[in-house]
């Protein structure tokens, strides 16, 4: 098995494939059972099973979460209410119009020179204002990864490749490592990205033997996270971080600009702290994908604007996320001017 460059790290802690494997099974799964979790007499009454949609928040997730606070901006995340039904104009089940981006099953491309794979449909948890949550994922579900990886080696122009879902963490570590093996394979392809929120919420599932398969690769490998707030970042998460950054891996974040979750600049202020702090650079703040049932997380444009100019007054500039929109069609991230 092999250490990372600094050995100390290791020796804290050691996680199993079976500890991250165990933590997914206990996941929380309906209201009642949260509620009960965190110390409600009863079912809040806007809270609503949706069977479309389920709960799932693991339990390293949801210790983070303060008892009896309805208003605790991790909970708002990941718990649905009856706001989620309401049919607001503008919003859609395909807002970033994904389906005309399709150019292989299970195979995206939005931008030049590069190409995302929804590798898997599973994730470790259902945020709230998940982009994909109306994605038809049993379109995909048996795409040959084979096939996938031959289109992107016929096309010369893709440099980067993207494991997107569902969570390509949520992957076995066999089954990860053969796509990023076969990936590592093709000559013009110069970096493997990986999208993910599990480091997150289920910080042990970085074990020795995904850091193992992850730095046997030549490729460079970048992983993008997604935190929404400081209070995200416990001990077990940046143990998490830390090891990823010790192999050598490039950390980044991509946050979304919520309602009641983040939209306040010291919450940013201390999301950017405190992630550069655990070796991650701020990269993106998204305003919100204006999906079917999030209208209710949506921050006015006018009011991000302003979030923004005091970030900017706040933080260093490397520590200022760039506030994008991404508008179906266009050649990148739209980055919004303040």
């Amino acid at each position: 098995m092999l250490g990372p460059i600094n050995g100390e790290i290791d020796a804290i802690k050691l996680w199993s494939d079976e500890d991250w494997k165990d933590i997914l099974r206990s996941a929380v799964r309906s209201v009642e059972e949260l509620s009960k979790k965190l110390g409600f007499p009863s079912v809040p009454s806007n809270w609503i099973d949706d069977p479309n949609f389920p709960v799932r928040i693991p339990r390293p997730y949801l210790a983070r979460i303060e008892p009896r606070n309805l208003e605790d901006p991790l909970l708002l995340q990941v718990v649905p209410t009856d706001q989620e039904s309401q049919v607001v104009e503008g919003f859609c089940d395909d807002p970033l119009v994904e389906s005309k981006a399709l150019v292989e099953r299970g195979v995206l491309q939005k931008y030049n020179g590069r190409v995302l794979l929804i590798s898997t449909p599973v994730c470790a948890v259902h945020c709230r204002y998940c982009f994909r949550r109306n994605f038809p994922y049993e379109e995909h579900r048996n795409a040959d990864s084979t096939q996938q990886i031959n289109s992107i080696e016929k096309d010369s122009t893709i440099q980067e490749v993207i494991l997107s879902g569902g969570d390509p963490l949520m992957l076995s570590d066999g089954r990860l490592a053969r796509i990023t093996s076969l990936l590592d394979k093709i000559p013009h392809v110069r970096r493997v990205r990986i999208h993910t929120r599990v480091p997150v919420v289920i910080p042990q599932r970085i074990t020795s033997k995904l850091r193992e398969s992850l730095r046997s690769l030549r490729k460079k490998v970048v992983m993008v996270m997604h935190f929404n707030h400081a209070n995200e970042v416990d001990a077990d998460v940046s143990h998490a971080l830390a090891m990823l950054h010790d192999d050598g891996i490039a950390l980044f974040n991509q946050s979304v600009l919520l309602r009641k979750v983040n939209d306040s600049v010291d919450s940013l202020v201390s999301l950017s702290e405190t992630l550069f702090e655990n070796h991650v650079v701020p990269y993106y703040l998204h305003l919100l994908d204006r999906v079917s049932g999030t209208a209710h997380f949506e921050v006015d444009e006018q009011v991000s604007s302003t979030l923004y100019a005091e970030l900017q007054a706040r933080l260093p500039g490397y520590l200022v996320p760039r506030l994008v929109r991404e508008v179906p069609g266009e050649s990148s991230k739209q980055i919004q001017t303040v």
